[in-house]
């Protein structure tokens, strides 16, 4: 374990950060998502501008945080990685558990 997942797993035993870590938690899933499926394609930040006609600084922006993509924008990334864009909505895991115990 690294000394980040060390430091991570002991501030995440405040509730109070727990509960802000969780909330970030859809953005970081985004950012990741969009990392992975560039990186997956084996296409620089470069080549995905000039695929998609975004500036290579804004998409620098989406992957380190700085960003608040629209949904046009996921969808002109994705298919210009070949990709189709998935959005969906879960249950979380309180909402499930107060279901089943009614």
């Amino acid at each position: 374990m690294s000394q980040w997942d060390k430091f991570l797993e002991k501030q995440l035993q405040n509730p109070e950060v727990k509960a802000e870590w969780d909330a970030l938690e859809p953005e970081f899933a985004i950012i990741q998502a969009i990392i992975d499926a560039r990186k997956s394609t084996g296409l620089t930040q470069k080549q995905l501008s000039e695929r998609t006609g975004i500036a290579q600084g804004d998409i620098s922006r989406l992957e380190n945080g700085n960003g608040n993509p629209s949904l046009n924008t996921l969808k002109r990334l994705a298919s210009a990685m070949d990709m189709t864009l998935k959005i969906e909505f879960a249950p979380t895991s309180q909402r499930r558990n107060k279901t089943a115990v009614m």
